[in-house]
């Protein structure tokens, strides 16, 4: 049963009701990128105030700033991708994607790929 209290983001679909174009369209994309990488009893939750895919524990966020919005693969996963994330505002395990910039959506694909197997293997 999902529920609200006091203002606090119970589910993924209302943070995603509270954003505005671009940015929801932009988190839509981000959202259908990540699903497709990750294993399928992975759920979503909120974490930290934000959309969260958790499979064992959390994997990656994603969130909406007012000129941007971010993906968050951990730091970890970020350094086998630099090359990649050239042009791109990163910050330890952030990536900002500008609202006015097109979602990296293979890149996101493959981040989360990564993040997942390094996840599953640690869980070992």
């Amino acid at each position: 049963m999902e529920c609200r209290e006091k203002g606090v983001l119970q589910t993924v679909d209302e943070y995603l009701a509270g954003v505005a174009e671009p940015a929801r369209g932009m988190l839509m994309k981000i959202r259908a990128a990540i699903r497709l990488a990750t294993p399928r009893e992975a759920t979503e939750v909120i974490s930290y105030g934000m959309p969260a895919f958790k499979h064992k524990k959390v994997l990656v966020w994603y969130a909406a700033f007012k000129n941007h919005c971010s993906f968050f693969p951990t730091a970890e996963v970020m350094d086998e991708f630099k090359e990649e994330l050239k042009g791109y505002t990163v910050s330890k395990g952030t990536v900002q994607i500008p609202l006015d910039k097109a979602v990296p959506v293979a890149l996101i694909k493959k981040m989360v790929k990564l993040r997942v197997e390094r996840s599953e293997r640690k869980g070992r």
